[in-house]
């Protein structure tokens, strides 16, 4: 399997290159990426901002022709590359 994950330099929560063996992807398709201390950040800014992985359907081992092993180590990967944290990119 050929990944590439590269994240926007501007918004660091979301990938401006995703693909899966050439093809583009995209990352809600294996998770969330939101701010889980929402109540502490500053307006307009993140106080801890990270991916959560959801469970795999078929939809998606099918769209990208994936086992669910690979698209476990996508998950891990997208979690190591999306930990943002807290970040004011927004403000």
């Amino acid at each position: 399997m050929e990944l590439k994950i590269k994240t926007c330099h501007s918004l660091p929560c979301r990938t401006e290159v995703f693909t899966i063996n050439g093809k583009s992807a995209e990352q809600n398709d294996f998770g969330d990426t939101y701010d889980h201390h929402h109540e502490d950040a500053e307006p307009y800014a993140c106080a801890d901002m990270h991916f959560d992985p959801k469970p795999p359907t078929k939809e998606v081992l099918d769209e990208y022709n994936l086992t669910e092993k690979e698209y476990y180590n996508i998950c891990n990967e997208l979690e190591c590359k999306l930990c943002v944290g807290s970040c004011g990119w927004c403000i």
